[in-house]
């Protein structure tokens, strides 16, 4: 029997959407996404956004690579170029990546510049080549994320071109950050809080397009939200409040994907994490590129400013091992 969502989507064909973590840059790497699969084990995580520039023409191997316990997994692109995004999602897919995501949502002067990012929402056309071009060049699914509009062209009429538009090149998985951004006057930062979040609007796109899978996103911090959410559209993707407070995540696959099973502590997740750990140092990562991750697992327990002070003043000194995270657990419940 197909399993539905209350909205009566069948959650079979796209499970690990329902509940995602966004692709966040400097966070999402590959230990913190080894870190979250430790708390979910249904999660969809995501890479950091990774240029088609930076993968055509840097090292492709330290960009791409991830450990295989990271799936479900999507690679997030970052380009305008159909034939640059065509090639490098056949190099995700062969890398073993599960699915391709192109940004149309990063506000920054950065991508401005470089012609991708959420400027790429004035042109749906282009869009829609890049997204057919992906999806010709690989057997994965292709998805989009989005803001609900740019600057003044904010109208719901525009966003409706938008998605109808790229839907007609084949993406039937669109990832709408519910607040518009401005390309100009706001930093990056202050597009993730300053333009008011429309949850409306999202929903609205769901009704529009019924068959179309929409995942909301932006400023959802507690599963019971989550859930209400998902009464109107096909999945959530949460991110700040996921790196802030990960262990958020180990409530999910049994509220989200129906999955009961036994749930580790905080301790039993950085237990589960040592070998990990010690197998990354003799490959001469610091333990710093790894624990600066794990600074919120104690979120809002006795001793959380403990650990995250202990962490944060050892673990990034020369020869820092396993035992500052053992030590830094003593400062725990």
């Amino acid at each position: 029997m197909i399993e539905r969502t209350e909205n009566g989507a069948d959650i079979g064909d796209y499970p690990a959407s329902r509940f995602s973590v966004a692709p966040m840059l400097d966070w999402t790497d590959k230990h913190c996404r080894y870190f979250h699969r430790l708390l979910s084990g249904h999660a969809l995580l995501h890479s950091e956004m990774i240029t088609t520039g930076a993968i055509l023409h840097g090292n492709r191997n330290r960009h791409l690579e991830f450990n295989p316990v990271e799936h479900p997994l999507a690679l997030q692109l970052g380009g305008s170029n159909p034939a640059d995004l065509a090639l490098c999602a056949k190099i995700g897919e062969d890398f073993g990546y599960d699915e391709i995501n192109l940004n149309v949502g990063c506000p920054s002067d950065r991508v401005l510049n470089g012609r991708f990012g959420a400027c790429l929402m004035a042109e749906p056309e282009l869009v829609a080549q890049c997204v057919a071009a992906m999806r010709q060049a690989v057997a994965i699914p292709v998805t989009v994320k989005s803001r609900i509009g740019i600057d003044d062209r904010d109208s719901y009429e525009e966003l409706l071109n938008f998605i109808g538009t790229v839907a007609k090149a084949g993406c039937e998985t669109f990832i709408v950050h519910a607040r518009k951004a401005w390309l100009s006057g706001l930093s990056p930062k202050q597009n993730r809080d300053i333009p008011p979040l429309r949850y409306d609007v999202v929903l609205r796109l769901k009704r529009d397009f019924p068959r179309l899978n929409i995942v909301i996103n932006g400023g959802i911090t507690t599963l019971e939200s989550a859930l209400e959410l998902l009464n109107g559209v096909d999945g959530v993707m949460l991110g700040r409040e996921v790196y802030h407070n990960p262990y958020l995540l180990a409530a999910v696959d049994a509220r989200i994907f129906n999955d009961i099973h036994a749930v580790k502590s905080r301790r039993e997740v950085i237990e589960s994490l040592l070998p990990y750990v010690q197998q990354q140092l003799r490959q001469g990562v610091r333990l710093n590129d790894i624990a600066r991750h794990l600074l919120g697992l104690f979120h809002g327990i006795d001793g959380a400013r403990a650990w995250r002070r202990h962490l944060s003043e050892n673990a990034n000194k020369p020869g820092a091992d396993q035992r500052v995270l053992l030590d830094a657990l003593e400062f725990t419940v």
